[in-house]
């Protein structure tokens, strides 16, 4: 799978490029900001974006989300967070986001097919009621459920600690250890070394 990480806006959110290295159709996961620089790697690339995907709806991972003119798919349960500030937080950072409704509502198990490669939506509620991970071909895409040697806020409104732990402990631990985390934030990782290495939920 032909991955491309970008960092973007003020948070540091990872976005990332994913999709078929043959035919250039890609996926923009979480474009949180830095729209020219997000486009500079696609057209430098002549990568073909099909689809915006949000793995949750807070404005760090959501802030370029129309600037693309693309679909835009995000969980059901976050639906509501493209376009409400007390929602996805842009309010309480000194700003009012609100981004084009979503074009498609992702459910647990949904098969996201970019040529021809392919991303299942794996449902893991915590950070947000409706976050998401994206598993490829030996790779996971995390978003702000599970980081190197971290996991995501729960403190927020809207987030459990007990959901997120249950979702990185039952549908992420139950991957083999070889697969690769791509985070929403910071360097990348493993399962398996997270099992072993990661304080929050290791053991």
């Amino acid at each position: 799978m032909l991955i491309k990480t970008v960092v973007v806006g003020m948070m540091e959110a990872n976005c990332y490029i994913a999709g078929d290295e043959s035919t250039k159709e890609v996926f923009i996961i979480d474009p949180g900001g830095d729209y020219r620089k997000i486009k500079k790697i696609i057209d430098a690339e002549n990568l073909k974006p099909q689809a915006v995907i949000n793995t949750h709806g807070h404005g760090d991972h959501i802030g370029a989300d129309a600037d693309f003119g693309l679909p835009i798919w995000i969980h059901r349960l976050d639906a509501e967070f493209l376009q409400d500030p007390s929602k996805n937080l842009s309010g309480a950072l000194g700003f009012l986001l609100k981004t084009k409704p979503a074009t498609r509502l992702l459910e647990d198990g949904d098969i996201l097919k970019i040529g021809g490669e392919e991303l299942e939506v794996i449902h893991t509620p915590g950070h947000t009621p409706g976050g998401i991970c994206l598993r490829g071909k030996g790779v996971v895409f995390t978003g702000d459920t599970l980081f190197c040697e971290g996991i995501g806020r729960t403190d927020f409104a809207y987030g459990s600690e007990e959901d997120i732990e249950r979702s990185i402990k039952e549908r992420l631990f139950s991957l083999d250890d070889s697969y690769i985390i791509y985070p929403g934030h910071g360097p990348g990782s493993t399962i398996g070394k997270e099992k072993v290495n990661n304080p929050f939920v290791s053991g």
